[in-house]
């Protein structure tokens, strides 16, 4: 291993975000999640009505996000909620819920401002669909990049139509490519989020969705396994019958994500492998695992077969 470089300047075996925090960075930097009130076109009826069938955002949202609440007060929680864990540090707003770009420019614009005028608040992270982000909302994002580190994290989820049509996304995987083309060379960092599992898309699939979307102009992704939740379209789906979905079993997944990190391009920034609902939330698949957890297998299994993050990719 000693004849090895790795081209992300560290010893780990993959580019992950974490460490590119620490040096972009010169304190500690935590991410601050926010429920502005957003919804989603395939919520208000504009392309459907219930959402993607795996939603429930009940499951992800800290008890401090509200929409009945400022920016201002959801930062001023978020800040309390880590303060006693962490001490002296920055934070990023994250609009977390919904679809953070679908909205009138305006409301847009006081929404993100509010949150960058706190003193403790270096940048956002946006989260959003890629067909919910027009030219004029990319044209201010640039401006705000030019001061302020802003990241765009598009819910992409697979490259297989056939497969966001079954859990009513509301848009096309090429829509995905077109967005993230249009994002690029804007100083605005670009993160894409994928879910393996889905309906329609098997184990080979969900390899060729990560190696595809590596080759674009991202600088993060994100994965983890489908989880089935309750209160959701998809949990009525999965009791009725539980065949179309892929439930990865612990070692199944984290041999697919070697494979995955072996394959992608090296570029690219990791800073998911998976997903942790609440207690009580989650249907399958039930792992017991928290995500450290699977990390430091994940690591382990990566140094065994002594293998590293674009060994195998081809450009």
């Amino acid at each position: 291993m000693a004849d090895i470089t790795y081209p992300w300047g560290h010893e780990g075996r993959y580019n992950d975000f974490p460490s590119y925090f620490k040096k972009r960075f010169a304190e500690r930097i935590q991410k601050v999640s926010i429920d502005a009130g957003f919804t989603c076109p395939n919520r208000d009826g504009s392309k459907g009505v219930g959402g993607c069938t795996y939603c429930n955002n009940n499951s992800f949202n800290p008890e401090y996000c509200s929409p009945r609440k400022t920016i201002t007060r959801q930062i001023e929680e978020g800040i309390d909620f880590f303060k006693a864990k962490y001490k002296a540090q920055k934070y990023l707003a994250y609009f977390q819920a919904y679809s953070n770009t679908y909205g009138h420019i305006d409301k847009i614009k006081e929404l993100y401002e509010e949150a960058l005028a706190h003193e403790k608040v270096v940048g956002l992270v946006i989260g959003t669909r890629p067909d919910c982000v027009s030219n004029e909302v990319l044209d201010y994002l640039e401006e705000l990049a030019k001061h302020h580190y802003i990241a765009i994290e598009y819910g992409v989820e697979s490259a297989n139509d056939e497969a966001l049509l079954a859990i009513n996304r509301g848009h096309t995987y090429i829509e995905a490519e077109r967005t993230i083309q249009r994002t690029a060379n804007r100083g605005i960092h670009i993160g894409v989020h994928l879910v393996n599992g889905l309906p329609h898309d098997s184990k080979e699939d969900m390899l060729n969705h990560a190696i595809e979307l590596s080759k674009l102009p991202i600088e993060t992704l994100k994965l983890h396994q489908l989880q089935i939740l309750r209160n959701t379209q998809m949990a009525k789906e999965y009791e009725q019958n539980p065949e179309p979905f892929y439930m990865f079993e612990l070692d199944e997944y984290l041999d697919f994500i070697v494979s995955v990190i072996e394959r992608i391009n090296p570029d690219v920034m990791l800073e998911r492998f998976t997903n942790q609902a609440p207690p009580g939330w989650l249907i399958a698949p039930k792992w017991g695992l928290k995500n450290y957890q699977f990390v430091n297998k994940l690591n382990n299994l990566l140094k065994e077969r002594n293998t590293w993050q674009g060994k195998l990719f081809e450009r």
